[in-house]
């Protein structure tokens, strides 16, 4: 008996988890940079203090913070610099030949679109001042096309940029990409 009604929590968890939107939130004017798992997950990157960036991760109503930039400082923390692009050129190295063996299993380019056509832009909004007039001038154009189509386009003379974009998409288009490929 409890043995059937832990394999349907069990079914109806990954149900939902197939079903359930994942929405990506870019805001660069207020540096809210988010992943989310309706209802089960979030996941956002946040300035600190001490550190240079931290991830905050909220699984249901728990909080866990990651520093992802942690490891990578310490290494290069006794070292000089020279010595940390020479370190990054052997790791490169070493990778490159790692996947020229796994060649078979890389991504085709026609796979890698077919997941992007899976996902929804809900909210575009780009707000841009390249710093020269004559240049605005010649997007201006552009920009007035492409609000047409695509999403919300501007260009302002006061030197401030701003994007925001909002995308989603639920994790079973993207198993059927797979699958129809």
């Amino acid at each position: 008996m409890w043995f059937l009604v832990f394999v349907i929590l069990l079914l109806a968890l990954i149900l939902y988890v197939l079903f359930a939107k994942i929405e990506v939130y870019i805001n660069t004017d207020q540096n809210q940079y988010e992943v989310q798992l309706q209802g089960i997950a979030t996941a956002s990157v946040e300035e600190h203090e001490q550190e240079l960036l931290r991830i905050k991760l909220r699984v249901f109503l728990l909080n866990f913070y990651f520093y992802p930039l942690r490891k990578i400082l310490r290494k290069t923390k006794g070292n000089s610099l020279r010595q940390a692009q020479k370190n990054k050129k052997e790791e490169v190295k070493k990778t490159e030949v790692k996947t020229s063996k796994k060649g078979s299993k890389r991504f085709s380019f026609r796979k890698i679109i077919t997941i992007l056509r899976t996902f929804k832009v809900k909210r575009m909004l780009l707000d841009i001042d390249t710093g020269d007039d004559i240049q605005n001038a010649k997007l201006y154009p552009l920009f007035g096309f492409m609000n047409h189509y695509i999403g919300t386009f501007t260009i302002n003379f006061e030197g401030k940029n701003q994007l925001i974009v909002q995308i989603h998409n639920r994790p079973i288009y993207i198993i059927k990409s797979f699958i129809n490929q």
